[in-house]
């Protein structure tokens, strides 16, 4: 009883239409979580330094001249580039557990179906290879500029007012979807610890080149040694990343344009009768 009496119950109810509208739940105090439907420990009394929304709301306040217009271009090229609503709405884990809606500005055709992209990440969570983008593929489900704001991370921009609404910060652990945490072992759980974030130590420290593993160890890394010299180190460094991305995408989708083309000039070998 001891035990159950400093033990916090979490739960996320699934959406079964008229019978719940799905969601999360916590009962206080934090002292621990516990996933109900695997029985694993998800975070132990998770807390956010009160420098970090400071911070966060410093470095938004300041850098608003350049964000503000960015996000306004972007909004007009998605809406002419693509027929469709120019933002998209996802479920995420954050803090603790819980559950929110993250704000993404749209890369893939209207009704795309994402199946593909969900069993994409799977394979590589248990494949310990490099967490290449399904993108450098050739994903046909992209829309017109598609590649180009998700090799940047400007996709991800219209985060900043989930920052603003303290959903997220601007640097921490990019959050999972709900069925990628299901599959976290017990260790790789402790990522929810910190609040999540734009950016993060994994992004500027060889991102699509590294294992979900050492993406999850970068995590933990920063949230045991989270400061504020590192959080703006962090973020000095994702400029450069972003730049490196964006050429690196360039470069891959010349090679798949180039490849099509001698495709589709090579001749058909003449079948034997």
């Amino acid at each position: 009883m001891g035990q159950l009496n400093n033990t916090t119950i979490a739960a996320h109810l699934p959406d079964i239409g008229r019978v719940t509208k799905g969601g999360s739940f916590v009962v206080s105090p934090p002292a621990k979580i516990v996933h109900i439907e695997t029985g694993l420990p998800v975070v132990s009394e998770p807390r956010v330094p009160g420098w970090k929304s400071l911070l966060d709301l410093a470095c938004i306040l300041l850098s608003l001249p350049l964000w503000l217009p960015l996000i306004l271009l972007l909004m007009l090229i998605t809406r002419i580039a693509s027929p469709g609503p120019v933002f998209y709405r996802q479920k995420r884990v954050g803090l603790g557990g819980r559950h929110f809606s993250i704000w993404k500005f749209r890369t893939m055709k209207v009704n795309t179906e994402t199946e593909t992209h969900e069993r994409y990440f799977e394979e590589l969570m248990r494949a310990g290879c490099a967490m290449t983008k399904l993108d450098t593929r050739g994903d046909l489900r992209l829309a017109p500029f598609g590649r180009i704001l998700r090799a940047s991370g400007l996709d991800e921009l219209p985060q900043i007012f989930n920052v603003l609404c303290g959903e997220m910060s601007l640097v921490g652990p990019r959050p999972c979807l709900p069925n990628e945490f299901a599959k976290y072992e017990s260790w790789q759980r402790e990522r929810v610890n910190a609040l999540p974030g734009l950016t993060g130590l994994w992004q500027v420290s060889g991102k699509n080149k590294t294992t979900f593993n050492e993406m999850i160890r970068m995590d933990l890394h920063y949230l045991h040694n989270m400061s504020i010299l590192l959080d703006l180190r962090i973020m000095f460094k994702t400029g450069a990343t972003i730049l490196g991305e964006v050429f690196e995408s360039q470069q891959t989708a010349q090679r798949i344009q180039q490849h099509k083309k001698v495709e589709s000039v090579t001749p058909a070998l003449p079948t034997l009768k």
